[in-house]
């Protein structure tokens, strides 16, 4: 009897724009499934955390090589067989594509929730340099994954450990622990 072929690296991305949770999700979903855990925000170029620190919109160009970075930490993992949780704001398709070129299984969690309860938590976090002015301008770039790519979609208002509790069981029911 031979054993079944191993399964690609899986590369959880939990998405959403701030104060959607992301950080909260991922970290607790990393510990539940015992995988690598990456902070998107890590990843940023100093000039990105300059623009944001002082309520300035990230433009695309600014996005690039923060996104390419992240994409290459992910590859890097998986090329050693591990999987990993990361957050990223991955507010655009073009942003998801270059993400799934990290190669293994690429599955994006959207964490939606209304703008009212968004704003309400950033307000309420402190030591993050994301200021609550750029919420709108985050709203307003966020494409929506749309049914080709199969995201799982997750309504924050939802305390986060149950978001948590079925991210865990979903993938252990269709794709095995992930490690």
């Amino acid at each position: 009897m031979t054993a079944p072929p191993a399964l690609p690296p899986l590369h959880l991305v939990v998405m959403g724009v701030s104060g959607s949770g992301k950080t909260t999700v991922a970290r607790a979903l990393a510990a539940e499934l015992d995988l690598t855990f990456a902070e998107a925000d890590d990843f940023h170029p100093p000039a990105n955390i300059v623009k944001m620190t002082a309520g300035i919109p990230l433009t695309d160009e600014d996005r690039w090589p923060w996104l390419r970075a992240l994409r290459d930490w992910m590859a890097e993992q998986g090329t050693r067989g591990e999987s990993t949780v990361v957050t990223c704001s991955a507010l655009k398709r073009s942003y998801r594509d270059l993400l799934r070129g990290a190669g293994g299984r690429v599955q994006f969690l959207d964490l939606e929730g209304s703008r009212e309860l968004l704003a309400a938590r950033m307000r309420g976090r402190s030591g993050h340099f994301m200021p609550a002015a750029l919420l709108d301008s985050q709203l307003g770039a966020l494409e929506p994954p749309t049914p080709d790519e199969q995201a799982w979609t997750y309504d924050v208002a939802c305390p986060s450990a149950e978001i948590v509790a079925e991210v865990a069981a979903r993938v252990r029911r269709e794709l095995g622990s992930g490690k």
